[in-house]
């Protein structure tokens, strides 16, 4: 399955289900729920209050193993100066952020994280579900945001 034939399927419109496709087409879906729904608008609103650039959430990237779909992303205005509001995007924003879900499993995280750095991330965030911020960067675990400084502590739900 192509990821324009997702978005275009009326019977994959309004589920409670975040969906991405794996590198067989297949779609992959995970449940949505009010904890991480409140996770994504505080990053989301961080972000937004931090820094100029644009925030997205359920932000859709063409990667090596098809498409996944960061939870919040942020890219800065010469971000979409260049890549506009393609669906998918070919290039991740700067920052790809991935609220960890009871469905998720660790090695999963660990290679979205991977593949929004080959993508063009400069950082990705990953959110446990308790609020509590890693950042990641090619060179690995890093103590701060090169974008945003230092990250609270925790983000309070």
């Amino acid at each position: 399955m192509q990821w324009s034939e997702v978005l275009n399927d009326p019977s994959l419109k309004n589920l409670p289900y975040k969906i991405e496709l794996n590198e067989y087409g297949q779609i992959v879906m995970s449940p949505a729920s009010n904890k991480h729904g409140l996770l994504q608008a505080e990053i989301a609103f961080f972000l937004r209050n931090n820094r100029q650039g644009k925030v997205l959430i359920e932000c859709s990237i063409e990667t090596t193993k098809s498409v996944k779909v960061a939870d919040v992303a942020w890219g800065t205005l010469g971000f979409f100066q260049h890549n506009g509001i393609d669906t998918p995007y070919q290039q991740a924003p700067e920052v790809c952020v991935e609220i960890i879900s009871p469905s998720n499993y660790q090695p999963e995280i660990k290679e979205k994280i991977s593949l929004y750095l080959e993508k063009g991330a400069r950082e990705v965030w990953v959110c446990s579900e308790n609020g509590e911020v890693d950042i990641y960067n090619k060179a690995g675990n890093a103590d701060k945001s090169e974008f945003f400084g230092q990250l609270p502590k925790k983000f309070e739900i």
